[in-house]
């Protein structure tokens, strides 16, 4: 069976100044999603799904698409702020989009298989693309792949992360938590959410509606945010969602801050320089 990845990437440019912007870590001018890309393909993938703003399009083609097209059929959506139902108005002062669950609907159109969904700015590792895209493939429905949060922190400075309950195998529950490092008492192997799901092609149909009850029910319009976590939370003790635990012992990593950057180089280089990227 056919997957798809819709890569959530609307906000790249305003957290780095400009798709332009953003630091090279590979050798040849390579960012984070251009290896996530190629694990995911390498893993089964067959096309992939760029969420962006139409202001960057240009840019983001440019500085990241024209690599990734010559990998895997690719295609793009925009997530906007005004791309609201019918009946619905945005409120007065209101200048950002509505969230990781608004990005995921943005792409029904353009979606039409089971499908993951990541971050654009996060290296999940090989193995996380090949567990989520066999449990796809397979028809599993719904999955989450879950990280050790010891292999999820920052050297400089705290992180958010939804910690996860798992229970014969399924999610149970996720639960944000902010200002995490390695002294916040939780055990290094408690497993996290690092916004990489999988849902059946129904998925669309699901959200569609809960972004409308979102909408009717805002209790600060300005900044209330239709987050992914909080709609699988809430499908699984609502609903009974099955949401099939998928657990992998590789490191993630990302640029959460400045510093960060040239751990994250470093770590790169060596995956190259022990083979793991040299066809990319």
């Amino acid at each position: 069976m056919d997957t798809s990845l819709v890569v959530m990437a609307a906000g790249m440019g305003s957290r780095f100044g400009g798709i332009k912007q953003i630091a090279p870590l590979g050798p040849n001018g390579e960012i984070l999603l251009d290896f996530s890309v190629y694990d995911a393909v390498r893993a089964g993938f067959s096309k992939v799904v760029f969420v962006i703003k139409k202001d960057i399009e240009q840019d983001f083609r440019a500085a990241v698409g024209k690599r990734i097209e010559k990998m895997v059929d690719v295609d793009y959506v925009f997530q906007e702020l005004t791309d609201i139902p019918e009946g619905f108005s945005v409120p007065e002062g209101r200048v950002k989009p509505w969230g990781t669950g608004q990005a995921v609907l943005t792409a029904a159109e353009k979606v039409n298989t089971p499908f993951a969904v990541i971050n654009a700015d996060d290296y999940y590792g090989e193995k996380a693309y090949t567990l989520i895209n066999n449990h796809l493939a397979a028809g599993g429905g719904s999955c989450c792949v879950l990280f050790q949060l010891g292999n999820t922190l920052s050297e400089n400075g705290t992180v958010s992360r939804g910690i996860c309950s798992v229970k014969d195998g399924c999610l149970t529950e996720v639960t944000e938590h902010t200002a995490l490092d390695k002294n916040s008492g939780f055990p290094f192997d408690t497993l996290v959410s690092m916004n990489m799901w999988g849902f059946s092609n129904d998925f669309f149909g699901n959200i569609g509606g809960r972004f409308e009850e979102f909408l009717k029910n805002l209790k600060n319009p300005l900044k209330d945010e239709f987050y992914l976590p909080g709609i699988v939370d809430d499908m699984i003790k609502k609903e009974n969602e099955k949401v099939t635990a998928l657990v992998t012992d590789d490191r993630w990593y990302g640029v959460t801050y400045k510093e960060d950057s040239a751990s994250v180089r470093e770590a790169i280089q060596k995956m190259i320089s022990e083979g793991k990227y040299s066809e990319l």
